[in-house]
């Protein structure tokens, strides 16, 4: 990650272009968010603050005043690429309450993974029920990594980059006995603090036992597809080309080689002593910064919502230097949608499978801004005339429980809610309302979106 100020982050306004991905203003009040992510089956989302907080961000956009967790200076040091980097709920955290935390330590930047256990209160964590499983030792001070998931097969995956500084001079992301530059694998649930996978590649000869892969430069955000366990990591360049890495499940045990330093993307960068390209895992896409001002990636998730069908089969992701999302399609091609601001440094997903992006203090909910009245003619829901003049018609065709309709502009801004009456027919005047484009929800009380497009005239 190039010397990403974190703690720098400020708010950004951004204008509206003709573009499928619009960003939904969701909640402010964050400072310099990293991690959006959620338990299983919660409809809370739990926000990472770089300097130790984690807040939790209630489904209705308010924020708890509490903090569920405070690492306060005593044990994280902050500060550019450093800080609380990383969180992962246990796969049964209802039963259990653990969850896992990813920070750089106070005094000498190492690398902790540590466990801690949630409070009677579910709102707030045991603050001193902190267990520290794994320490790494840090040369530089970036390319620390961040993200810390739970994989398909219950293990806990932490991303680690290749220790800093520019170009690996340690070569440590090709040294097997160096867990720098690697994918590690624990097994969080079988010893204390933990064992290894008896199928992590390097078990019983030599090189780390937590080694599951090897040749990453800073893979500062990967995440599982949740409907097939594929592996997606966002590995940040060196100074010219950015990659994603896609790893089809069932993940192989065989040692991937993800090729940095000896490739950067797929090109050569420095190949002394190392293997042909062909014997490295070859990136799913790329993409250089040339003239594009383009210089860091930042990883996000394959879209498994219901919401947006415009989105399926996408991998999303943005550049940290531009502000543009793209994704990525099956056949590996990029396609560059949003043009944004700046400073995306997170994505989260939410229990179903939508996606929201963290911009300075503001967490975005990302939507389709394309949607027209026929995408929801599936859900048995019309919402007609559009373009409209002063009465829009909320017609439910499939007696749909429907909660109520509400309007925002394309800044995220809400101009207008309605509830609905369980009526085959709703009417809503909408004669107030500028002329422009605007958004339409309809809530229903399972709290599935339907989203819609609407043009005032």
């Amino acid at each position: 990650m190039k010397t990403k100020l974190l703690f720098l982050l400020g708010l950004c306004c951004f204008g509206i272009s003709a573009q499928t991905i619009n960003l939904q203003s969701f909640a402010t009040g964050f400072s310099s968010p990293v991690e959006i992510t959620c338990p299983p089956n919660d409809a809370r989302l739990f926000v990472v603050q770089q300097s130790g907080l984690i807040r939790i961000l209630n489904p209705n956009g308010t924020i708890n005043s509490t903090p569920f967790l405070t690492l306060t200076t005593a044990t994280i040091s902050t500060g550019g690429e450093r800080g609380l980097l990383g969180l992962a709920f246990h796969p049964n955290y209802a039963t259990n309450g653990y969850f896992y935390v990813n920070y750089t330590r106070a005094g000498d930047g190492a690398t902790v993974i540590a466990r801690y256990s949630v409070s009677s209160d579910p709102n707030i964590a045991d603050a001193g029920s902190g267990t520290v499983l794994l320490t790494v030792a840090q040369p530089f001070s970036n390319h620390n990594g961040g993200s810390i998931k739970f994989g398909p097969d219950g293990f806990l995956y932490i991303g680690m980059g290749d220790g800093g500084s520019g170009g690996d001079p340690g070569n440590r992301a090709q040294n097997i006995n160096e867990n720098l530059g690697k994918m590690l694998r624990i097994d969080v649930d079988s010893a204390s603090p933990y064992s290894i996978p008896a199928t992590n590649p390097y078990v019983g000869i030599s090189g780390n036992d937590e080694i599951w892969a090897i040749g990453l430069r800073n893979p500062w955000k990967f995440s599982f597809n949740r409907l097939n366990g594929d592996l997606w990591i966002a590995d940040v360049g060196q100074n010219a080309i950015e990659e994603i890495n896609k790893v089809s499940a069932p993940l192989p045990n065989n040692g991937v080689n993800f090729g940095w330093r000896c490739y950067e993307g797929n090109v050569p960068y420095d190949t002394s002593g190392c293997p042909g390209y062909s014997a490295t895992y070859a990136p799913i896409a790329v993409y250089v910064h040339g003239t594009t001002n383009r210089c860091s990636i930042t990883g996000g998730y394959f879209y498994t919502g219901s919401t947006y069908p415009n989105f399926a089969n996408k991998y999303f992701f943005a550049d940290y230097c531009t502000g543009e999302i793209g994704w990525v399609s099956p056949d590996g091609t990029i396609t560059w949608n949003y043009n944004g601001p700046n400073l995306i440094t997170t994505f989260g997903e939410d229990k179903n499978g939508e996606l929201y992006v963290a911009m300075g203090g503001t967490i975005y909910k990302m939507i389709d801004a394309s949607l027209s009245v026929n995408d929801l003619g599936n859900k048995g829901i019309q919402l007609y005339p559009n373009p409209v003049q002063n009465e829009l018609v909320v017609q439910n065709d499939n007696n749909l429980l429907l909660r109520a309709v509400t309007i925002t502009d394309l800044t995220g801004k809400v101009v207008l809610t309605q509830g609905l009456d369980a009526l085959a027919v709703n009417r809503i005047s909408v004669a107030s309302l500028a002329k422009g484009i605007y958004l339409v929800t309809v809530d229903s009380p399972n709290g599935r979106l339907f989203q819609t497009k609407l043009v005032k005239e």
